[in-house]
Protein backbone atom coordinates (compact mmCIF):
# COMPACT_ATOMS: atom_id res chain seq x y z
CA UNK A 1 0.00 0.00 0.00
CA UNK A 2 2.78 2.39 0.94
CA UNK A 3 4.56 1.70 -2.33
CA UNK A 4 1.34 2.22 -4.27
CA UNK A 5 0.78 5.54 -2.49
CA UNK A 6 4.34 6.63 -3.20
CA UNK A 7 3.95 5.55 -6.80
CA UNK A 8 0.71 7.46 -7.25
CA UNK A 9 2.18 10.50 -5.52
CA UNK A 10 5.28 10.48 -7.67
CA UNK A 11 3.13 9.86 -10.70
CA UNK A 12 0.95 12.89 -9.94
CA UNK A 13 4.08 14.94 -9.20
CA UNK A 14 5.45 14.02 -12.62
CA UNK A 15 2.19 15.03 -14.25
CA UNK A 16 2.26 18.31 -12.39
CA UNK A 17 5.86 18.91 -13.39
CA UNK A 18 5.29 17.86 -16.99
CA UNK A 19 2.46 20.38 -17.48
CA UNK A 20 4.66 23.40 -16.77
CA UNK A 21 7.34 21.91 -19.03
CA UNK A 22 4.74 21.51 -21.75
CA UNK A 23 3.81 25.15 -21.43
CA UNK A 24 7.50 25.96 -21.41
CA UNK A 25 7.90 23.90 -24.58
CA UNK A 26 4.87 25.58 -26.08
CA UNK A 27 6.26 29.00 -25.19
CA UNK A 28 9.61 28.06 -26.70
CA UNK A 29 7.90 26.78 -29.85
CA UNK A 30 5.84 29.96 -30.03
CA UNK A 31 8.95 32.11 -29.63
CA UNK A 32 10.72 30.09 -32.31
CA UNK A 33 7.72 30.44 -34.62
CA UNK A 34 7.57 34.20 -34.06
CA UNK A 35 11.28 34.48 -34.70
CA UNK A 36 10.91 32.56 -37.96
CA UNK A 37 7.96 34.75 -38.97
CA UNK A 38 9.99 37.86 -38.21
CA UNK A 39 12.96 36.56 -40.22
CA UNK A 40 10.63 35.65 -43.09
CA UNK A 41 9.12 39.13 -43.06
CA UNK A 42 12.60 40.65 -43.11
CA UNK A 43 13.60 38.48 -46.06
CA UNK A 44 10.41 39.43 -47.90
CA UNK A 45 11.13 43.11 -47.20
CA UNK A 46 14.70 42.72 -48.49
CA UNK A 47 13.43 41.04 -51.66
CA UNK A 48 10.94 43.86 -52.17
CA UNK A 49 13.71 46.43 -51.77
CA UNK A 50 15.90 44.58 -54.26
CA UNK A 51 13.05 44.54 -56.78
CA UNK A 52 12.40 48.23 -56.13
CA UNK A 53 16.06 49.17 -56.71
CA UNK A 54 16.14 47.06 -59.85
CA UNK A 55 12.92 48.68 -61.10
CA UNK A 56 14.35 52.14 -60.45
CA UNK A 57 17.52 51.25 -62.36
CA UNK A 58 15.44 49.98 -65.26
CA UNK A 59 13.39 53.18 -65.23
CA UNK A 60 16.56 55.28 -65.40
CA UNK A 61 17.89 53.17 -68.27
CA UNK A 62 14.59 53.53 -70.14
CA UNK A 63 14.73 57.30 -69.74
CA UNK A 64 18.33 57.40 -71.02
CA UNK A 65 17.32 55.15 -73.89
CA UNK A 66 14.44 57.43 -74.80
CA UNK A 67 16.81 60.41 -74.90
CA UNK A 68 19.23 58.54 -77.18
CA UNK A 69 16.37 57.56 -79.46
CA UNK A 70 15.21 61.19 -79.70
CA UNK A 71 18.74 62.28 -80.59
CA UNK A 72 19.02 59.59 -83.25
CA UNK A 73 15.61 60.52 -84.63
CA UNK A 74 16.62 64.18 -85.00
CA UNK A 75 19.90 63.19 -86.65
CA UNK A 76 18.04 60.75 -88.92
CA UNK A 77 15.54 63.36 -90.09
CA UNK A 78 18.38 65.76 -90.94
CA UNK A 79 20.26 63.01 -92.78
CA UNK A 80 17.18 62.06 -94.80
CA UNK A 81 16.72 65.71 -95.83
CA UNK A 82 20.32 65.80 -97.00
CA UNK A 83 19.82 62.57 -98.96
CA UNK A 84 16.72 63.99 -100.68
CA UNK A 85 18.59 67.17 -101.50
CA UNK A 86 16.33 69.31 -99.34
CA UNK A 87 19.20 70.44 -97.10
CA UNK A 88 22.78 71.44 -97.79
CA UNK A 89 24.97 68.34 -97.50
CA UNK A 90 28.22 70.30 -97.55
CA UNK A 91 31.17 68.12 -98.47
CA UNK A 92 29.45 64.77 -97.89
CA UNK A 93 28.87 62.56 -100.90
CA UNK A 94 25.80 60.36 -101.30
CA UNK A 95 27.64 57.10 -100.43
CA UNK A 96 28.89 58.54 -97.17
CA UNK A 97 25.39 59.78 -96.27
CA UNK A 98 23.85 56.37 -97.08
CA UNK A 99 26.49 54.68 -94.93
CA UNK A 100 25.67 57.03 -92.03
CA UNK A 101 21.94 56.43 -92.53
CA UNK A 102 22.38 52.63 -92.39
CA UNK A 103 24.52 52.93 -89.27
CA UNK A 104 21.79 55.09 -87.79
CA UNK A 105 19.15 52.46 -88.58
CA UNK A 106 21.31 49.71 -87.04
CA UNK A 107 21.84 51.79 -83.89
CA UNK A 108 18.15 52.57 -83.66
CA UNK A 109 17.28 48.86 -83.96
CA UNK A 110 19.77 48.02 -81.20
CA UNK A 111 18.17 50.59 -78.93
CA UNK A 112 14.70 49.24 -79.68
CA UNK A 113 15.80 45.66 -78.84
CA UNK A 114 17.39 46.87 -75.62
CA UNK A 115 14.21 48.74 -74.74
CA UNK A 116 12.19 45.56 -75.32
CA UNK A 117 14.55 43.62 -73.05
CA UNK A 118 14.23 46.24 -70.32
CA UNK A 119 10.45 46.20 -70.58
CA UNK A 120 10.44 42.40 -70.26
CA UNK A 121 12.65 42.61 -67.17
CA UNK A 122 10.36 45.26 -65.70
CA UNK A 123 7.36 43.01 -66.34
CA UNK A 124 9.18 40.10 -64.66
CA UNK A 125 9.80 42.26 -61.61
CA UNK A 126 6.15 43.23 -61.52
CA UNK A 127 5.11 39.57 -61.68
CA UNK A 128 7.60 38.60 -58.96
CA UNK A 129 6.21 41.35 -56.75
CA UNK A 130 2.65 40.18 -57.39
CA UNK A 131 3.64 36.59 -56.62
CA UNK A 132 5.32 37.64 -53.39
CA UNK A 133 2.22 39.52 -52.27
CA UNK A 134 0.00 36.53 -53.08
CA UNK A 135 2.31 34.19 -51.16
CA UNK A 136 2.22 36.52 -48.15
CA UNK A 137 -1.55 36.76 -48.32
CA UNK A 138 -1.82 32.97 -48.56
CA UNK A 139 0.48 32.52 -45.56
CA UNK A 140 -1.72 34.85 -43.55
CA UNK A 141 -4.86 32.99 -44.61
CA UNK A 142 -3.33 29.59 -43.83
CA UNK A 143 -2.18 30.74 -40.40
CA UNK A 144 -5.82 31.02 -39.36
CA UNK A 145 -7.36 27.79 -38.08
CA UNK A 146 -9.78 26.23 -40.60
CA UNK A 147 -12.50 26.01 -37.96
CA UNK A 148 -12.49 29.82 -37.69
CA UNK A 149 -12.86 30.37 -41.45
CA UNK A 150 -16.15 30.83 -43.20
CA UNK A 151 -16.87 29.63 -46.73
CA UNK A 152 -15.80 32.93 -48.26
CA UNK A 153 -12.39 32.73 -46.52
CA UNK A 154 -11.90 29.15 -47.71
CA UNK A 155 -12.85 30.08 -51.28
CA UNK A 156 -10.47 33.04 -51.23
CA UNK A 157 -7.67 30.82 -49.91
CA UNK A 158 -8.34 28.29 -52.70
CA UNK A 159 -8.35 31.08 -55.28
CA UNK A 160 -5.01 32.43 -54.06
Amino acid sequence: RKQATEYSTSSSDEEFESKPSLTHKAKRALRKRRKLEKETKQLIKQEELKRLHKAQAIQRQLEELEEKQRTLEIFGVELERELRGEADSGTKDENQMLHEWFELVVEKNKLMRYESELLIIAQELELEDHQSRLEQKLREKMAIDDSLKDEMDLNEEDEI
